[in-house]
């Protein structure tokens, strides 16, 4: 059984931004998806962090590789469950 939500995981801020508007356009999701910095281990400056894409799917509708060529778009990926 897969998990309820899908998180993309991209470069940078404005990607996520970006890919997070898109997603209602593309694929139809209606509750806005929640971004969230990823800092990478020991770095403290922001410009080295990821930005996750965390998009709720209780109906488990979106298509995993749909999603994850969609996080490419953006130079990102789906994080498997």
């Amino acid at each position: 059984m897969s998990d309820e939500k899908h998180v993309l995981v991209l470069p940078d801020r404005d990607a996520a931004e970006e890919a997070a508007e898109e997603l209602a356009g593309r694929f139809g999701v209606t509750d806005e998806p929640q971004l969230v910095r990823d800092a990478l281990a020991g770095e403290d400056d922001a410009e080295d962090a990821q930005w996750l894409v965390v998009v709720e799917d209780p109906d488990q509708r979106l298509d995993a590789a749909a999603l994850d060529a969609f996080a490419a778009e953006y130079e990102g990926w789906l994080e498997a469950p």
